[in-house]
């Protein structure tokens, strides 16, 4: 699971390389305006997301519920969450003719401001360009066994 993760993580990092240096489509299809939501094109002004990510945008002591209807309608949709961290969900979704589709939910506010429930808060939403699971599948490769028996 460590490696999963791991492998996952690589792909993240390469995927912000490659967004910062390619113009892509921020909304993912399958992520829709959910109820409580706001559409934020520009996220906020935050993170130097606008343009890379898709972002909605709720009061902050609605943000986290908002987070989970975010990946409950993801699920219906085929979306697993695989990993992440305290502010941000790795999901991927199996492709048809095989291999994984990536995207990430970031959640974040303006931390330079008082942190109350009716701060705007945000989630941004952005795909991992590639094969997701190609990654995963390379870094679970065994290495080959050079112990003596």
């Amino acid at each position: 699971m460590i490696r999963s993760l791991s492998a996952i993580a690589a792909a993240l990092s390469l995927s912000t390389a490659v967004q910062a240096q390619t113009p892509v489509e921020v909304k993912p299809a399958d992520v829709a305006l959910l109820p409580g939501a706001q559409l934020s094109p520009d996220c906020g002004g935050l993170n130097n997301l606008a343009g890379r990510a898709w972002c909605v945008t709720a009061p902050l002591g609605q943000v986290g519920a908002l987070a989970e209807a975010y990946i409950a309608d993801l699920e219906t949709k085929g979306w697993l969450a695989a990993g992440g961290d305290e502010n941000r969900v790795v999901l991927i979704k199996r492709r048809e003719g095989g291999g994984c589709d990536g995207m990430q939910m970031v959640a974040f506010y303006d931390t330079a401001r008082v942190a109350v429930a009716e701060l705007p808060a945000y989630l941004g939403f952005a795909t991992i360009p590639g094969d997701v699971c190609a990654a995963q599948a390379a870094a679970e490769k065994p290495a080959s066994d050079t112990s003596t028996q």
